[in-house]
């Protein structure tokens, strides 16, 4: 059942970001209101990356690897289906963030699951 649960939030979490990435301009989520300054959207792709990363960590414990190439598929793939949309501009640089936040919210989940106890085989 615990699985079912993180299936389920990496899934929202997936959907929350592509549409924060996907949708129009005016129709994107703000933190802030649409006048943020740069730091904030940052913060913001960081910590959704991470969270993301995070989940996906839990649901593939042990593949640091594979939970890391996901989340950066993820980043890249919506980085560029961005490119469609008309009011939106994708960068290189909002990539490495997303990338960055995504691989830093793996590496934490494995930390925290090397020192989880095992349960007997």
């Amino acid at each position: 059942m615990r699985r079912n649960h993180l299936i389920a939030a990496a899934g929202i979490c997936l959907a929350l970001i592509a549409y924060a990435t996907l949708a129009r301009l005016a129709g994107r989520p703000a933190l802030m209101g649409h006048s943020e300054a740069y730091w904030i959207v940052v913060i913001e792709r960081f910590s959704a990356y991470g969270l993301l990363g995070f989940l996906l960590s839990f649901l593939l414990p042990g593949r640091l690897a594979l939970a890391c190439s996901l989340v950066v598929a993820v980043a890249m793939g919506l980085e560029v289906l961005q490119a469609l949309t008309p009011d939106r501009d994708p960068g290189f640089l909002d990539v490495l963030q997303k990338a960055a936040g995504g691989t830093i919210g793996v590496v934490l989940a494995q930390t925290i699951l090397a020192f989880l106890p095992r349960p007997p085989a």
